[in-house]
């Protein structure tokens, strides 16, 4: 496992980063341990969850974890807050003063520790003063109960705004972006990456496999598997950009032609090409079971080359809309 910097701070952490949605849900307490074990085991040292994963019980068991491991400053611990979380009154969801107080202390309390280095907004407030929570996010860094602050689900001029307030007023940065990514969700090329490069800002992408569908489970042609996420009734009409379509198809045909030509997992190669992308500091991989982890952290032991990343490129690409199909016409690309 390599380390990258966290976008412009000083803060390494691995290639690959370990969602914890499933502490709680697919995997409970003893199987959620031996995950985290094999993480960091294969040289992993980056986890990320959430206030409301689970309500609270994936923090809880990262907490638990934790204590069992020891070594607090080995690891670089993330959580967010945003959605509501607790008794679900007025106060208990967005990014005002109060939520952000309310939630920092009870996540401390379950992850059993005394700070989170990474502390990220789970979603844009659209209600809120951005100065408000920025300064909120700020007072916590002083309180030394965060390290570092990031966002998930931000536009570009969100995260352009953001920082320039930052700046003015002395106040932590936005130094990590937590966006949606891969070959079935692209858009976050066109903006986003831009900015995040510009801004020295570090990218941990969620959903790199696509809620599953890349993951090799399906094929042109070929029923879903009963116990897939598509194989059920309720999941098969998912987001529009995961969904059954041609896009989808001619995505998995490159993806299956690669995966057997190297002999490697689907899975692998598609978490290699988002790791592979300019910008991208780490994916987040999430897990049930030993051999879907283990599987995945594979990915890590070779790469894609030139030709292969071009030919899910094209597989993937979909028609830029405007301004950017114009902006692309005329210009000159930056990398």
């Amino acid at each position: 496992m390599e380390y990258r910097y966290l976008g412009r701070t000083g803060l390494k952490v691995s290639e690959i980063m370990l969602g914890c949605q499933t502490f709680g849900w697919g995997a409970d307490e003893t199987a959620a341990h031996a995950l985290a074990d094999c993480f960091v085991d294969h040289g992993g040292n980056f986890l990320d969850t959430s206030n409301t994963y689970n309500d609270g019980e994936s923090e809880r068991i990262l907490g638990s974890w934790l204590a069992s491991r020891g070594s607090r400053h080995r690891y670089v611990i993330a959580s967010k807050v945003f959605f509501s979380a607790d008794d679900k009154g007025p106060n208990d969801a967005g990014l005002s003063r109060k939520h952000i107080f309310d939630q920092i202390d009870k996540s401390l309390k379950r992850l059993r520790t005394d700070y989170i280095d990474l502390y990220q907004t789970h979603c844009w407030d659209a209600s809120t003063p951005l100065e408000e929570s920025l300064r909120a996010m700020d007072d916590l860094v002083t309180a030394g109960k965060v390290r570092y602050v990031g966002a998930s689900n931000w536009t570009g001029s969100d995260l352009v705004r953001a920082n320039m307030l930052a700046d003015k007023h002395h106040w932590a940065r936005i130094d990590c972006l937590q966006p949606e990514y891969s070959l079935l969700v692209r858009s976050t090329e066109w903006e986003l990456f831009p900015v995040c490069r510009e801004q020295g800002i570090g990218v941990i992408p969620w959903s790199p496999l696509a809620g599953g569908w890349l993951s090799g489970k399906y094929r042109r042609g070929e029923p879903p598997p009963p116990d897939s996420r598509v194989g059920r009734a309720d999941r098969w009409d998912d987001l529009p950009e995961q969904r059954e379509s041609e896009l989808t198809w001619r995505t998995l045909d490159a993806l299956w032609e690669i995966a057997d030509a190297r002999n490697k997992s689907c899975a692998q190669v598609a978490l290699n090409w988002v790791r592979q992308q300019s910008g991208v500091t780490a994916p987040i991989i999430g897990a049930r079971k030993l051999e879907q982890l283990r599987d995945n952290l594979a990915s890590t032991e070779w790469t894609l080359t030139t030709q292969e990343l071009a030919r899910l490129d094209a597989a993937s690409a979909i028609p830029l809309p405007s301004p950017y199909n114009f902006i692309a016409r005329y210009t000159r690309k930056r990398t």
